[in-house]
């Protein structure tokens, strides 16, 4: 039984939509806000591929490997109360990350924050579908999925105005302003709800689930750059493997799981996981290399690098909206298989660029993927939460919010891995440079354009590699996602259910 504990009479629906996607925003607008900073973190703070892959993703691993256990934690102790201890720590650990002077120190306050990300993200949807009434609750999980989508264009842009007046460090100013905000809006409009019916925790899925997610990651990351036959990378490799299998054999074994494995079983519910994983892995592993092509290539301010992905927002929302209205009419199935097939589309389109193509193809590919995404966001969200009953949806927006976290941290992770090994080897000879310079131009496409601008006579050479070889490292990490789309959007046509499932029992 669910119970809303209320601190007024009645609630506007409306202001608990606000104060809800106010919050998703800054957690989903911090994936994103930090890619328009990573030319300059790699002059500023001699980052590698590697440590900007980590400043990415340390933030999306946190956030993905402890979204389930602090979201059946809100559950227990409700959801707006660990929302808004949630927003106090990513304040907090913003703030201190605004003074970090070293890549690792900078690393450290992105996991911090991920943590009060994960203590945030869960509330904004499972308040939604728990408070809104059953006519409303449909719109809600539209809005939300369409400002979950555009919730990280609203963050780059809002970085981007910031740098063009200040340092990378104003970014984590601002986001511990909107945290402040966002924790006062929960308080003001949000009620606090939460499951009575609580079982016994599962700490050990908890501990399993977080260990699986975060080794998977550092896997991808340091396997592609020490080599997979590294100890560290095998052994990493085997514990997540093991991890995963331990949590799915115990979930099944406990009476309350934090994520019960036969609900995969449901087909509207694995279908929804699926698509919901692997459009966040394009999308974020889009934003890692795509922003560094608008500044790098087409040499954009991070201003204008934010306004050229605006058209991303201004198709996914209502895109969003009209996905209920499809669904009734052509299916689930269909309406999320092409939404995945456009993403790969619009993506495929982008990698296929060359250093001269200019904006204008660019903007083509974009429009098209973001159609993808606002068919293929709302329609998975609604899946997922409408084959699950009124009492577990907290488990619902848990599993959305995971297998959006996870898919940002594995697409950043594997598209950033397979962009830094394409764009190393596709360098020329670099003898001829000084070994600190020759390390710089290796480590990164912005340092190695940074390092030509200081040869002189000698920059154009230099500077037209780098650009090269950052396209075949752009085209490359586009391609492997897209041959996960398409077999994804195969399996969503021939898999996912046409109507909607009942849900399950509460």
């Amino acid at each position: 039984m669910l119970r809303t504990e209320s601190r007024q009479g009645s609630r506007s629906t409306n202001l608990t939509l606000f104060a809800m996607c106010l919050s998703l925003v800054l957690v989903v607008g911090s994936v994103s806000a930090l890619n328009l900073a990573l030319p300059e973190l790699a002059v500023d703070l001699d980052a590698s591929t590697t440590a900007l892959t980590w400043i990415a993703d340390g933030y999306t691993v946190a956030l993905a490997a402890l979204v389930l256990p602090l979201g059946a934690f809100g559950d227990r102790w409700g959801r707006r109360n660990v929302l808004v201890v949630g927003a106090v720590v990513f304040g907090a650990a913003s703030l201190l990350a605004s003074y970090a002077d070293t890549s690792d120190a900078l690393i450290i306050w992105r996991v911090v924050m991920g943590v009060g990300a994960a203590m945030i993200m869960p509330g904004t949807l499972s308040t939604i579908t728990a408070a809104f009434p059953a006519d409303q609750r449909a719109r809600g999980v539209a809005v939300w999925s369409g400002v979950a989508a555009a919730g990280a264009i609203l963050g780059m842009l809002a970085a981007g105005a910031l740098l063009e007046q200040w340092t990378w460090r104003s970014i984590f100013v601002g986001s511990a302003a909107v945290a402040v905000a966002a924790a006062v809006a929960a308080l003001a409009w949000a009620p606090n709800t939460r499951d009575e019916d609580q079982g016994r925790p599962d700490v050990a899925g908890a501990v399993l689930s977080s260990v699986a997610i975060g080794t998977l990651v550092f896997a991808i990351i340091e396997g592609n750059e020490k080599g997979w036959t590294e100890p560290v990378v095998m052994v990493t490799a085997v514990v997540a493997v093991v991890c995963f299998a331990g949590y799915a054999v115990l979930g099944a074994r406990h009476d309350e799981p934090l994520l019960d494995p036969r609900l995969f079983g449901r087909p509207g519910f694995r279908s929804g996981a699926i698509t919901v994983l692997v459009q966040f892995m394009a999308v974020f592993g889009f934003f890692f290399v795509g922003l560094q092509y608008l500044q790098l290539i087409l040499e954009y301010s991070p201003l204008e690098a934010a306004v050229a992905l605006v058209p991303v927002a201004v198709v996914v929302l209502p895109a969003s909206r009209v996905t209920p209205w499809l669904v009734e009419r052509i299916g689930t199935n269909v309406v999320m298989s092409s939404g995945l097939a456009l993403l790969a589309a619009g993506l495929f389109w982008v990698a296929r660029l060359d250093v001269d193509a200019g904006y204008l193809p660019f903007l083509g590919g974009i429009l098209v993927a973001g159609l993808g995404i606002g068919l293929s966001t709302s329609t998975a969200t609604s899946a997922i939460v409408g084959s699950l009953g009124a009492g577990q949806q907290g488990v619902a927006s848990a599993v959305n919010d995971a297998t959006r976290e996870v898919g940002s941290a594995v697409g950043i992770a594997v598209m950033g891995s397979v962009f830094g090994s394409v764009y190393a080897d596709n360098l020329p000879d670099l003898g001829a440079l000084p070994a600190e310079a020759r390390e710089a131009v290796q480590d990164s496409p912005a340092a190695g354009l940074h390092v030509a601008a200081q040869l002189g006579e000698q920059a154009g050479p230099l500077a037209d590699a780098v650009r090269l070889a950052f396209m075949d490292g752009l085209e490359a990490s586009l391609l492997v996602i897209c041959v996960v789309l398409v077999v994804s959007a195969i399996g969503a046509a021939l898999r996912a259910p046409r109507r909607g499932e009942p849900p399950t029992a509460t």
